[in-house]
């Protein structure tokens, strides 16, 4: 029965085609399931798993303390595992049919302030060497174009048009999307190329973003950039990449973007994903109607 994972796996992979990180999360969840079910019931596949089962470890995993966001994104995928053996006569009931996700508070997405997103990106010395112009330059794009972290360090430097202002990113599902940029980001990237190219010399594998060895950058290195400055230029509490993915599309938002356009520069697969946002916008609002309003 281990193959009948397997196969769901290379579904995933092949058809679905999700990303790398997708399929990780995927695998370690049903790894983690695995390993409760031959501890607890001697079970050795989930295939086999019951709704009794599948519901004893999600109450496990609530006694250890895991958030329900947590739990509730193993829960989709047990979801899509489940319908899968289902789909292809691998199993005749569906355990997960019973189980409902678990109720989560609603919580606004992160984002920095215009006010303070301009400072930072102005007025930060970020030093004019090879480092300091890539650590700006991950800054910039993050902010000037709403890319996820992975499609930032995927980027290669065939994929950038200069004369346009666009880049063409992989996003998930290997979807590919073409995102405008401002002409000044333009011109930190020909400085930079420039500066790259000299520093560490031209890079054969043609990433556009690399470390002070000329290999490509990788996602910590990001992390640890955009978490220094964000922490160091700002007042917000999160300071992942993710934050200004959240930063771009608000402020789009809040300046009278149509939400329909802000979905597809941010790659979302539907119009749900993009509509957290206008909460932020709603705010905006509502502090602006108390401060004017005579009867607010």
């Amino acid at each position: 029965m281990a193959g009948a994972v397997e196969s769901f796996f290379r579904y995933l992979q092949y058809e679905k085609r999700v990303s790398r990180h997708t399929l990780t999360s995927y695998k370690n969840d049903l790894s983690q399931l695995q390993a409760f079910l031959t501890e607890t019931f001697n079970l050795h596949t989930p295939v086999d798993a019951d709704y009794g089962m599948l519901r004893a470890w999600i109450i496990h995993l609530m006694e250890r303390g895991l958030k329900p966001p947590s739990i509730n994104r193993k829960i989709a995928t047990l979801r899509a595992c489940y319908r899968f053996l289902l789909r292809e006569g691998i199993i005749q009931k569906n355990p997960m049919q019973k189980i409902r996700v678990l109720k989560t508070p609603k919580r606004l997405p992160a984002f920095v302030p215009e006010k303070e997103m301009k400072q930072l990106l102005d007025h930060t010395a970020f030093g004019t060497d090879f480092t300091g112009l890539r650590n700006r330059l991950v800054l910039e794009l993050l902010y000037a174009t709403g890319m996820r972290l992975s499609e930032l360090i995927s980027i290669k430097d065939p994929a950038i048009d200069l004369h346009n202002c666009t880049i063409k990113v992989l996003g998930k599902r290997n979807k590919e999307r073409i995102i405008p940029f401002p002409k000044p980001v333009a011109s930190l990237i020909r400085h930079y190329i420039a500066e790259r190219n000299k520093t560490v010399g031209t890079p054969a594998h043609e990433h556009l973003l690399v470390t002070e060895k000329g290999e490509p950058c990788y996602a910590m290195l990001v992390y640890r950039i955009v978490h220094y400055y964000l922490g160091t230029g700002t007042a917000v509490q999160k300071r992942s990449p993710h934050v200004l993915r959240h930063t771009y599309a608000t402020h789009l938002l809040n300046n009278g973007a149509e939400i329909n356009a802000v979905k597809d520069l941010l790659g979302h697969s539907s119009l749900a994903a993009t509509q957290v946002y206008t909460h932020n916008s709603i705010e905006k609002l509502k502090k602006a109607y108390e401060q004017a309003h005579p009867k607010a």
